[in-house]
């Protein structure tokens, strides 16, 4: 099991120079980066280059190639845009000179609500007694890295294959290091399990051996300014559609009083081999 500092340290990344940096690796025991650690540090590194009165509201990125865990990831920074309102930054990840992953994201300053609506909230049982990640799953801790800095705790599930997988998630300690910080600990979290819809819809799991699973894009909205990734949050995510060997994940994160904090996408490689 990891603490807190080590997720603090893996998305606290390196300046080499001018709009580039540098991400360490993680500390799991994988054959490729976890989707959440690239997204999550290319997050950092396209707001270490804006305005601090500019928040994320929305990112789209695409995974390329797979990520060598041994060795650190380097982001460069592109500068697109500087609006009066809006900031738009390109982010691309390499290792070895090679491009494995890219980013654009864009930062608004925050501005009266204006219109506002939002889906009814589901109403899960509280987070305290749910089982962890961990023990539901019983997966190896080794193996999961800086996400088991994080506490998940799962909801029931409904029998029916169709229903939305619920559970909540926070960071398990402080975290000090203003809204950015805390919107790429949400960016890590939110790349963790949003395609097991999928398989479950087909009563599949990603441990099957005749199925090959790999992200291929993750998109994000944060429809809040400054959420708290130290407060609980609810993620619920579906799958609408699968086929052509690629399967879609949806994915809405509220807080405990109901309010939507951010809206995910991935789409995702699901090979039958």
């Amino acid at each position: 099991m990891t603490d807190l500092a080590d997720l603090l340290r893996l998305l606290d990344i390196e300046t080499i120079d001018v709009d580039l940096y540098r991400g360490q690796c993680s500390t799991a025991a994988r054959d490729r980066v976890y989707g959440g650690q690239v997204a999550g540090q290319a997050l950092v590194a396209a707001g270490r280059t804006v305005a601090d009165d500019r928040f994320v509201h929305s990112l789209h990125a695409y995974f390329m190639r797979p990520g060598d865990p041994r060795i650190p990831i380097v982001y460069d920074v592109d500068r697109l845009r500087d609006g009066r309102s809006f900031t738009t930054r390109r982010v691309r990840a390499r290792q070895r000179g090679t491009a494995i992953f890219t980013l654009e994201a864009s930062f608004h300053v925050i501005e009266p609500d204006g219109l506002r609506h939002q889906p009814v909230a589901p109403d899960p049982p509280d987070p305290e007694g749910l089982p962890t990640l961990v023990s539901e799953v019983g997966a190896d801790p080794d193996g999961m890295g800086e996400i088991t800095a994080l506490d998940f705790r799962i909801a029931p599930r409904s029998a029916d294959p169709e229903a939305p997988t619920r559970y909540w998630f926070r960071a398990s300690g402080e975290v000090d290091g203003g809204p950015l910080v805390h919107a790429a600990i949400i960016t890590y979290a939110s790349d963790h399990t949003l395609l097991g819809n999928i398989l479950t819809r087909h009563g599949r799991w990603f441990g099957d051996a005749d199925l090959m699973m790999a992200s291929l894009d993750h998109a994000m909205w944060f429809h809040q300014p400054m959420p708290d990734s130290t407060r609980w949050m609810l993620y619920e995510t579906t799958s609408p559609a699968a086929g052509g060997s690629r399967g879609l994940g949806l994915g809405r994160i509220y807080d405990q009083r109901g309010t939507l904090l951010v809206t995910t996408a991935q789409e995702g490689l699901a090979r039958v081999i």
